[in-house]
């Protein structure tokens, strides 16, 4: 999947602006950003449900609206809209025959491992099961390439990591996956790469992992007797250290980059124990946000 200078203007308003972006055959990629960013905005143009206002896109090697593409596809939008006085059933029969047809015995487990009864009507349905509905009708033409918004909204933890499995077994057959979401730890669970959008421009893209390395590393350091000026000072002096603070037998040091600075400048001290705290994508992400 590739877009090259795609771009979708609505008024004024710059939803998408200036996109190239490649997802690669059998990848996970998630595509960050808070609500508006233009997330959405570009899906839909992937999809050919919006037209751009200049620019391209290229899915499974041709045009997300053409129907034989289209059938390759499995999309769960965001806003998911279906007629209330349709079973879950009857849902999923209407989106299986657009595509030509599935397979029951898929779809019946796909319907069990998320907990769906397919005979309540869906005006009848909570927010949570009806995002169920949406993501069995995603999942269950087995397609080449999801295109998942904001897919576990409303799921508790427990379908939430039913959702995670899904999507490491259809991506271990080759599907390839744009998560599109605002939740850090279900991306960063997922997601090899990641792209940051904000106002409609990618600001960034990267491995998980590479982010992960920039993201500050959160240091407890346990010691025995007095903390001084002094010793601060020492932390303070390393360059990776971007802040440092002690109180009650603790100092707590906050790292970007390697940690190496920090122990030798902890050397004077009797550090007793050091405790350190798992470092996420959280920080990297507000720090695009708030620069």
């Amino acid at each position: 999947m590739r877009t090259e200078g795609l771009t979708k203007h609505f008024g004024d308003i710059r939803a998408v602006d200036d996109l190239d972006l490649v997802i690669e055959r059998g990848e996970v990629f998630g595509y960050l950003g808070p609500n508006g960013a233009g997330k959405t905005t570009t899906i839909r143009l992937l999809l050919d449900f919006l037209r751009p206002t200049r620019g391209t896109a290229t899915v499974l090697g041709g045009s997300g609206g053409d129907p034989e593409i289209r059938r390759r596809i499995g999309y769960l939008p965001g806003d998911l809209h279906l007629d209330p006085t349709y079973s879950a059933a009857d849902v999923i029969e209407f989106f299986g025959s657009l595509r030509g047809g599935v397979d029951r015995g898929w779809v019946d487990g796909l319907s069990e491992r998320f907990g769906l009864d397919p005979t309540r009507p869906v005006g009848e349905l909570s927010t949570g099961n009806r995002r169920k509905v949406g993501l069995v009708q995603a999942f269950m033409s087995r397609p080449e390439l999801l295109l998942l918004d904001e897919p576990t909204s409303g799921l508790d933890p427990l379908l939430q990591h039913e959702f995670n499995s899904l999507v490491r077994e259809v991506v271990a057959e080759g599907a390839t996956v744009l998560l599109s979401s605002h939740v850090l730890p279900e991306v960063e669970a997922l997601a090899e790469r990641v792209g940051i959008v904000r106002q409609g421009r990618l600001v960034a893209v990267a491995g998980v992992e590479e982010l992960r390395q920039t993201a500050r590393q959160r240091l407890d350091l346990h010691v025995a007797g007095p903390v001084t000026d002094a010793d601060l000072a020492r932390f303070r002096a390393v360059p990776e250290v971007a802040e440092v603070t002690a109180g009650a037998g603790v100092v707590h040091v906050v790292v970007v980059g390697s940690v190496d600075g920090v122990v030798k400048a902890a050397a004077t001290l009797n550090v007793q124990r050091i405790m350190t705290h798992e470092s996420d994508l959280e920080d990297v992400f507000l720090r695009y946000y708030t620069s």
